[in-house]
C-alpha cells in the first residue's frame, strides 16, 4: 500500500460523506463513491461508511464484473481518480457505451418500489429512522443525497 499517495487523495469519511452515487467516474455512476469509501477504508478513516458490504458497490460490481478485492488492491497503489476510471473501464465486462448509459440511468432513477423486497424492507425502516423530517423519498439515490445534505 502506498500510504502517502492514498493520504493525499483520500477523503476522511469521519468528517464528511463520500461523493454522491450520482457522480460519474470512468463513465459509471456509483464508482466515485466506492472509490472514496475504499480509500478511506484502507486508511482507517471510513467512519460509519463500509466498503465491503455496500449495496451500491455491489450493484456496480454485479453489473461490470469488476471484483471488489481486485479493485481495492489497485486503489491501494495510490492511483488518481482518472487512473481508477480508466482501469475500471478496462476491467469491466461491459464494453457497449449504450449499455452503460442505460444502466446509469436505471440506477439514477431507481424507485424504491423497483428494488428487491429485502431492500425495500430495509429502506422502509432506515428512512423512518434517519430521514424522519424529510418529505417522502421515492428514488434510491435520494436516500444518500438527502441524508448527506446534498438535497
Amino acid at each position: 500500500m502506498h500510504k502517502k499517495k492514498l493520504q493525499r487523495l483520500a477523503k476522511d469519511l469521519r468528517k464528511g460523506p463520500p461523493r454522491s452515487p450520482r457522480e460519474v467516474l470512468g463513465g459509471y455512476v456509483i464508482l466515485a463513491r466506492c472509490l472514496d469509501k475504499c480509500r478511506a477504508f484502507l486508511l482507517g478513516m471510513n467512519g460509519e461508511y463500509n466498503y465491503w458490504y455496500c449495496s451500491l458497490c455491489s450493484q456496480l460490481e454485479e453489473f461490470t464484473g469488476v471484483d471488489h478485492e481486485v479493485m481495492k488492491e489497485f486503489i491501494a497503489t495510490g492511483v488518481t481518480d482518472d487512473e481508477v476510471g480508466e482501469w475500471f473501464k478496462a476491467q469491466s465486462k461491459i464494453k457497449d457505451p449504450m449499455e452503460i448509459i442505460r444502466w446509469n440511468n436505471k440506477m439514477r432513477g431507481m424507485r424504491l418500489s423497483e428494488m428487491s423486497d429485502d431492500a425495500q424492507e430495509y429502506l422502509e425502516g432506515y428512512i423512518q429512522e434517519y430521514l424522519p423530517q424529510h418529505p417522502p423519498v421515492y428514488v434510491w439515490f435520494d436516500v444518500y443525497d438527502v441524508e448527506e445534505g446534498r438535497l
